[in-house]
């Protein structure tokens, strides 16, 4: 019999250990807990915020066992049962407007496991829930910046054509209004805006105007053309978040659907997707610029009051071609940026003329609130509010004609520059959205499901392992100890990859159950057939691995290559599927070959002549 090199046996020795180590979180049960974090990225928990919590608690009488921790960007309260966690999150949501407050698993994994690296797998949302949002595109705003964008190209039109106008801006009802300084102009102004076949022109009741009015057919396209956009954009920040087989999908003609399972943090999430964040570029307003065209706007440094800005925009987020959080000179955060052509083309039109004025970088942020009115029968309801914050974060000196690269600095902390910068990266939203439903959603399938699932499952391997025990003997004990490395294995991996485990995915892994049981099979198969040809039975041993090999690869290579196809065209459970099993295929290969056949080695090294085999 061939010898078994000793680095094998450590190398087998290192993957069962490292399994057994990178497993060992998922035994550890995470507790129910509430997380309570500040709107503003700037705010940092501290002891006045946990004495806040505290009191709103004992006000409302809660129970004593819940345990409030203080962590660098949030506070965690500990509870006992989801009943407990879910009347703290109500009470705590009614307490104030500044606070985020979400649902949460509070980990239990040991800090020395947490230093190595070592978290537990995540379930799906068919397992274990996660976090589920609806929410609602507000397709008014995305038909008025659409008009603000058109307006300002037809103002460049005009300029070149050199086409004299007194006025030109977007009504009430979303239409634009033209005004011109002669009938010859007006004239020409009609001909050039027979370029824009989306609208419909009409004279204005003011002499010396027109109105352009979008057509139904434009409307229901930028509608659309919104929806697709804040589609796309919350898949980039859903991918920013690292969440593992989420679901974005559209649901109707305005909303949008979202789930992110095997989590239950609400609040990074509903922080990073509800936000509307962008920035825009506006001159400061001088003495003599008139009072409608320039607004006052505060400082996110408050100690630095308020300065007035043109309301002319000059370049919106929406012309960032790429953003990366950084540090200036000074080790203070900042946000390095690049614009698409258009944006840059206009940012050095605008700054060339206006040397030595002042350029302001406004921050705009969409948020959402709930406040509490009291209904008919007097009883404290939760109204979503929607509002606009916009502040000044940078207010410079041009020294020269601008191109294409900016920086942003004026920001208050690292994180968020990041923020920031994340926003920008993954595209800005069309439109405002609202979130219409917020909910942790539980298993889909129900706990009764799951637990006969699983039950199910531990049955068939019960089985699996009886009969080759009972068929294979000795044998059958080495393949027995290889399917369970091989499922051990698949945790640990799936562990450290933070894969999100599904029913799906569980169907992958039984899977690979039967293939890797599979494998033994086809090796103690030629075994026995070896036997009957009168071969030595240690010699046996080794032609039955050796000739089971390459139909053993050419089978599990196969199947692999299946499962990299599923992974790159499927969605949602079919990835989950697709990386279990393919997980499974590279284990069990180790596991059937490798592992068996150092315990079969193990157990007949000292014997040189054997005239029976245990199997």
């Amino acid at each position: 019999m061939k010898k078994f090199s000793i680095w094998k046996y450590c190398l087998i020795i290192f993957l069962l250990s490292f399994g057994v180590l990178y497993a060992l979180p998922n035994l550890f049960a995470p507790d129910p807990a509430v997380q309570i974090s500040y709107n503003e990225s700037s705010q940092k928990p501290d002891k006045n915020l946990i004495e806040r919590l505290s009191k709103s608690l004992k006000d409302n009488l809660v129970d004593q066992s819940y345990k409030i921790e203080l962590h660098d960007s949030y506070a965690l309260i500990r509870v006992s049962s989801t009943e407990e966690q879910l009347k703290i999150q109500s009470i705590l949501s009614s307490s104030g407007n500044d606070l985020i407050v979400a649902l949460n698993l509070a980990s239990n994994t040991p800090e020395w496991l947490q230093k190595i690296g070592a978290k537990p797998m995540k379930l799906g949302l068919d397992l274990r829930g996660g976090v589920h949002f609806l929410m609602e595109v507000d397709s008014e705003t995305a038909i008025k910046n659409r008009q603000n964008g058109t307006v300002e190209d037809i103002k460049r039109k005009l300029r070149d054509e050199e086409i004299r106008y007194s006025s030109i801006f977007v009504n009430t009802d979303n239409s634009i209004n033209l005004s011109t300084l002669s009938l010859d102009e007006l004239n020409s102004a009609s001909e050039l805006v027979e370029d824009y076949p989306q609208f419909s022109i009409l004279p204005s009741e003011k002499e010396l105007s027109l109105k352009l009015i979008l057509t139904q057919e434009e409307i229901d396209r930028i509608q659309a053309d919104a929806i697709d956009q804040n589609l796309t954009t919350l898949r980039n920040r859903v991918n920013e978040l690292g969440v593992s087989e989420p679901i974005v999908q559209r649901q109707g003609k305005k909303r949008i659907v979202v789930q992110l399972p095997g989590i239950q943090d609400t609040a990074e999430a509903k922080k990073i997707l509800g936000k509307t964040a962008t920035l825009e570029y506006h001159l400061e307003a001088e003495i003599d610029t008139p009072r409608t065209r320039k607004t006052s706007y505060s400082w996110r440094d408050k100690r630095m009051g308020q300065n007035e800005l043109q309301d002319q925009v000059i370049i919106s987020g929406d012309q960032v071609a790429t953003a990366q959080a950084n540090y200036d000179e000074n080790g203070l955060p900042q946000v390095n940026i690049t614009l698409d052509g258009l944006g840059g083309d206009r940012m050095h039109r605008a700054s060339r003329v206006n040397v030595g004025k002042r350029l302001g970088v406004l921050f705009v942020e969409q948020k959402s609130r709930t406040i509490y009115v009291l209904d008919e029968e007097g009883n404290k309801v939760p109204v979503q509010q929607n509002y606009e914050t916009k502040e000044i974060i940078s207010l410079a000196t041009i020294r020269s004609a601008l191109g294409s690269q900016f920086r942003i600095t004026g920001l208050d902390s690292p994180q968020e520059s990041s923020e920031l910068a994340l926003l920008l990266r993954a595209g800005a939203l069309a439109a405002p959205m609202r979130f219409v439903e917020e909910r942790t959603v539980g298993p889909s399938l129900g706990e009764e499901n799951i637990k006969a699932g699983i039950l199910s499952m531990e049955i068939g391997m019960t089985l699996v392992l009886l009969f080759t025990l009972f068929y294979y003997r000795l044998f059958g004990i080495a393949a027995s100890l290889a399917l369970g490395s091989n499922v051990l294995l698949i945790v640990a991996i799936m562990s450290i990859l933070s894969a999100t485990l599904t029913l799906p995915g569980i169907a992958g892994i039984v899977l690979t159950v039967g293939m890797a049981i599979d494998a033994n099979v086809l090796i103690f198969s030629r075994i026995k057939e070896e036997l009957k040809l009168g071969t030595e039975p240690l010699q046996s041993i080794d032609a039955g691995y050796d000739k089971a090999f390459l139909t053993i690869w050419d089978a599990n290579l196969t199947t692999l290559l299946v499962a990299v196809i599923l992974y790159s065209l499927g969605t949602g459970p079919i990835k989950g599927f697709s990386i279990t099993l393919s997980i499974g295929i590279l284990t069990s290969m180790f596991t059937a070959i490798v592992g068996t056949r150092g315990f079969i080695y193990l157990f007949y090294k000292n014997k040189k002549m054997v005239n029976k085999l245990l199997i």
